[in-house]
């Protein structure tokens, strides 16, 4: 087959363009700037699925150091709220018709006597000064003549009472005691419904126990709470309490008192 001379001209510039590329393409690949066939390599990942849990390892401990502002308040006051035993006699008497001679006469010896018991109840209370003057409740302590007084740390001491006010339930028990710790007092006139409300006490016998709720409402009248024979203004909360809760502190999320437990109401939950 004859070609033309613009043909093979043709050609031949063409054969020089691709051996010049050619050429240029591989002082690019030896260069040093070019990519490495070697530095690129496919990622693989594990699929882990949704419901798998996280390997933890066995020798981790939790960490302590965050403590929520509960747990805060319970180590900031519980050494300050004490169980408070009181023990009172109580004598049954002889009803006045017992005590006619006619009877005497035909039963003798036989007439019942009055009978002495010991009544005893257990409480809380919070300490309000270091020298030890402690605040509880008037029906803990009223009419007691015996009153012991344990702190969180196992001391005992021998209480006495120095005042007592039924109308408002407040008691105030003295021990000889110093550099005791205290409890911060908070206001209870601007406290609102929804705020938390943390209750500390010995609620059936078991010493500083911690319960939690909210303030669900106040200046609730003694006659709605059930006492109508008290002169008091009532917190409402559905903060856990318990017989032996009477007397204890009832806290702010900061930690401050701002009321005493008092009662109860016996056909309700959570009230």
């Amino acid at each position: 087959m004859s070609l033309s001379f613009k043909q093979l001209t043709l050609y031949l510039t063409l054969l020089s363009i691709g051996g010049g590329m050619g050429w240029l393409g591989n002082r690019y690949l030896q260069s040093p700037n070019a990519l490495e066939t070697g530095s690129v390599l496919p990622v693989v990942r594990q699929q882990i699925p949704p419901y798998a849990s996280v390997p933890v390892p066995s020798d981790r401990q939790p960490d302590r150091g965050n403590a929520n502002f509960i747990a805060e308040a319970a180590q900031k006051v519980g050494p300050a709220v004490v169980r408070i035993d009181a023990s009172s006699k109580v004598v049954n008497q002889v009803p006045e018709a017992f005590k006619n001679p006619l009877f005497r006469r035909f039963f003798g010896d036989n007439l019942p006597v009055p009978e002495e018991k010991i009544k005893r109840g257990t409480g809380s209370g919070f300490i309000l000064t270091s020298d030890g003057r402690i605040v509880t409740n008037a029906h803990v302590v009223s009419g007691s003549e015996t009153v012991k007084v344990t702190l969180k740390d196992g001391r005992e001491f021998e209480g006495r009472v120095q005042g007592v006010d039924l109308l408002t339930d407040v008691a105030v028990v003295k021990i000889n005691a110093s550099d005791l710790p205290l409890v911060a007092l908070g206001r209870s006139d601007n406290i609102v419904p929804g705020q938390w409300a943390i209750a500390i006490g010995n609620p059936l016998g078991l010493d500083n126990t911690v319960t939690v709720g909210i303030i669900s409402a106040t200046g609730r009248s003694s006659s709605q709470v059930g006492i109508p024979d008290k002169r008091v203004r009532f917190i409402q909360t559905d903060a856990a309490i318990n017989p032996g809760n009477s007397g204890g502190p009832l806290l702010n999320d900061q930690g401050e008192v701002i009321g005493i437990n008092t009662a109860i109401r016996a056909d309700a939950q959570g009230l």
